[in-house]
Formats: structure tokens, C-alpha cells, sequence
């Protein structure tokens, strides 16, 4: 089961980004969706009105909706999980969904994330992969969490499935701070490479990789416009650089090899 969620969870709309981009990729149905009555607050997400080109208005609900996708071309299925952060009732809302994991026989849950950090645009877009106990963290060569404050659904989620036996891993996207105004599909293409590397599986890339170059483009113009953006760019850039080259010259090549590899074999 792979889940995301807008809200709190989701700056510059990456981590759900990154789920529609799966939803794009192969065929999928609905099999289930939760009951937005029960568990969000109408006066924080509100419906949405919207009117078709025969001017019918319809009415779309706040909600949290589960797909069934199947990959015979990979060693398991996938269960999609997207919706928005509930706003009440959280404890309840996250043992449905994992009565339905289940019964759908799901043997890992991966949540998907993005928040606001102090990184540049210009840089490759740093993913943390984090597991809740010791135990998983050392099975999936992973660290683990050692963040203690407030948290939103996923770190409900997550705890929530640990506890029920279920194998549980969070990917969070970096997203830079002064630049998280529109959707960012460069998080959103870092998220899928680390997806597809955490499986050691090939996802096909799509557009994203000229979305996320298009998306540069646009913060390197708003860079240009102001200097005081573009002094503070170039800071985290040197920031960046030093703190990475050990990465870089390592583990970061190796795994862009190893993505090599695997698309070259499924070609």
C-alpha cells in the first residue's frame, strides 16, 4: 500500500503529485473510499462546485479514496491510497483503512511526504526514508525516525500499522521553502526515483523529468528577479555541496547506476 495525503503532509502538492503520476501509469479501479462525513471538517475542506460543458454542476466531496492496480510485470500489486488529512477522528480513520489492508493481504505500507526545508532548487531534491521501529529500519537498510514533535496522518498511519504487524516505511521530500508556491514535480520525480529504488522496481519516469526541468527554470527566473532570493540561493548551494560531496562521490552514483541497470533490463 502506498499512501499520501494533501494537507500538512504535502508541501508544494509533491507527495500526491507523486501518486497521481503512479495513477497515470497503469490501469487501476476504485475499490474503496472512506466516508468524508465521518472524519473532515466541511468549514476547513470545503467541497468543490464544478460545471461541465453541458453547464451540469456537480459536487465534489473532501475524501480519502483507495485504488486497486495491478502490475503483472512486477512481483506484487499495488493498493493506492490518496485523499486529504482528516480532521477528526484520526485513530479510527486510520484503523479502516488498515482493516482493509488486511483483508487485502497488504504486506508493506510506504506513506509519502514533503515539507518545507531550508535546500536549494538548483540542488538534487533530498529524500529522507525513515522506518517507525529498529527492527524495520534494519530489514530495509533504512533509518530510523528519531523526530519527536507534533505529527500528522502519515506518523498516525505509520505508528498505526506498525502495531498491526504491517511493515511500515515514510519517504519525505525536502522541498525548498521559497519555492513551494506551485506544484513541484521535481519533489514529485525524487519521491518516484526513491520509490522505485526502495522496490527495486523500474517506474517509468513520463514527463516528469521535463516538468521538473521547466519548474527550475521558472525559480531560476525568480531568482534573477531579486537578489536577495538569489544571494540566498547561492548560500545553500555551498551549504549543500559541502555537505553532500562525500554522498555524491558514494552512495548517490551507486544508486543512479543501479537505476541504470534496472531500466536498461526492463528495456
Amino acid at each position: 500500500m502506498i499512501a499520501a495525503f494533501g494537507g500538512w503532509n504535502d508541501a508544494a502538492e509533491a507527495a500526491t503529485g507523486a501518486l497521481e503520476h503512479l495513477l497515470s501509469l497503469w490501469p487501476h479501479v476504485k475499490i474503496a473510499e472512506v466516508d468524508s462525513e465521518e472524519f473532515y471538517d466541511f468549514q476547513v475542506n470545503r467541497p468543490m462546485v464544478s460545471v461541465d460543458e453541458n453547464h451540469e454542476r456537480s459536487l465534489e466531496w473532501p475524501g480519502t479514496e483507495i485504488f486497486g492496480v495491478q502490475t503483472p510485470h512486477l512481483p506484487f500489486d499495488l493498493v493506492i491510497l490518496q485523499g486529504l488529512e482528516p480532521s477528526m477522528r484520526w485513530r479510527t480513520f486510520v484503523s479502516d483503512l488498515l482493516d482493509l489492508a488486511d483483508d487485502l493481504e497488504v504486506s508493506m505500507l510506504v506513506t509519502m511526504g514533503s515539507l518545507l526545508a531550508d535546500s536549494p532548487h538548483s540542488r538534487p531534491i533530498s529524500i529522507n526514508a525513515s522506518a517507525a521501529s529498529p527492527s524495520i529500519a534494519r530489514k530495509f537498510n533504512v533509518e530510523m525516525s528519531r523526530y519527536e514533535g507534533p505529527t500528522g496522518i502519515l506518523g498516525t498511519f505509520q505508528d498505526a500499522a506498525v502495531r498491526r504487524g504491517i511493515d511500515a516505511v515514510s519517504l519525505w521530500a525536502a522541498v525548498p521553502h521559497y519555492a513551494s508556491a506551485s506544484p513541484s514535480p521535481k519533489a514529485s520525480l525524487a519521491l518516484i526515483n526513491s520509490l522505485e529504488d526502495f522496490l527495486d522496481v523500474v517506474i517509468p519516469q513520463g514527463s516528469l523529468p521535463e516538468e521538473s526541468k521547466l519548474w527550475e527554470k521558472s525559480v531560476d527566473q525568480l531568482a534573477a528577479e531579486d537578489s536577495e532570493i538569489a544571494d540566498y540561493v547561492a548560500q545553500l548551494e555551498k551549504s549543500k555541496d559541502a555537505t553532500d560531496l562525500p554522498e555524491v562521490t558514494g552512495d548517490s552514483i551507486a544508486r543512479e547506476f543501479e537505476r541504470y541497470l534496472r531500466r536498461r533490463t526492463s528495456d
